[in-house]
């Protein structure tokens, strides 16, 4: 069972996620604005967090930056904005996922669940230190480098990097990669996979117009390759 914190300042919507969730196992505390909502999530310690954007107090974006100084607990957004902007804004800001109003209560406890399985220990045996050109990826310390330069990546970045590496050489789709990096096999946005690829991009020192690393093959997906091997 999970902690999950509600942070939603509609008194309509705040109960009903509360009992849903509550009936599929989930221990549930909630809190109505942003700073309450700050302080229960480094008090009390949840195993994830469902944000809302449109707080009363502060806006949830800067409320999601706050804690992620603090906390790198999970994330879903749940707003209804649901313009590219403020999505890039909150994956940018560490979000785990992102649930556009309204949705149902079975579509959250679905991120939900995804999310928990990514993020739990153990989900998936660690595997011992890669090494893709001057790439270094070390699975169990969950670091990389480049050229001996360590690279500062967010955790979905390290697990889209890790997936690649795994494959080196062979073109992953968009949909393998949703369904291994954020467990979302029944469906998900290319979007999300299009943004943390470009992120990856620009610490791996490269373009999509000048790719070293991360070749694109349109139409299909990505693949891991040693810029320095010859063919």
């Amino acid at each position: 069972m999970a902690h999950v914190l509600i942070v939603e300042d509609d008194a309509r919507i705040r109960p009903l996620v509360m009992r849903a969730l509550g009936e599929r196992g989930h221990a549930v505390s909630a809190a109505s604005t942003g700073m309450q909502g700050l302080t229960a999530a480094v008090e009390e310690r949840p195993d994830l967090v469902v944000l809302d954007l449109g707080l009363p107090d502060v806006d949830g974006t800067q409320v999601l930056s706050m804690l992620r100084a603090v906390s790198d607990v999970p994330v879903i957004i749940a707003s209804a904005r649901d313009d590219d902007p403020s999505l890039v804004a909150c994956l940018d800001a560490g979000a785990d996922d992102y649930v556009v109003k309204p949705y149902t209560t079975d579509q959250l406890a679905a991120r939900i669940n995804a999310v928990l399985r990514r993020v739990q220990p153990g989900a998936r045996a660690a595997s011992p230190a890669m090494e893709v050109g001057a790439l270094r990826i070390d699975v169990p310390a969950r670091r990389a480098a480049l050229a001996g330069e360590a690279l500062d990546l967010s955790p979905k970045e390290f697990d889209l990097l890790r997936t690649l590496a795994e494959r080196v050489g062979e073109v992953v789709t968009k949909k393998e990669l949703l369904t291994t990096v954020w467990q979302q096999s029944w469906g998900g946005s290319d979007k999300t996979v299009d943004v943390h690829l470009s992120w990856l991009r620009r610490k791996l020192g490269e373009t999509a117009a000048q790719p070293r690393y991360l070749e694109t093959v349109r139409g299909v997906g990505v693949r891991l390759v040693d810029p320095d091997a010859t063919g």
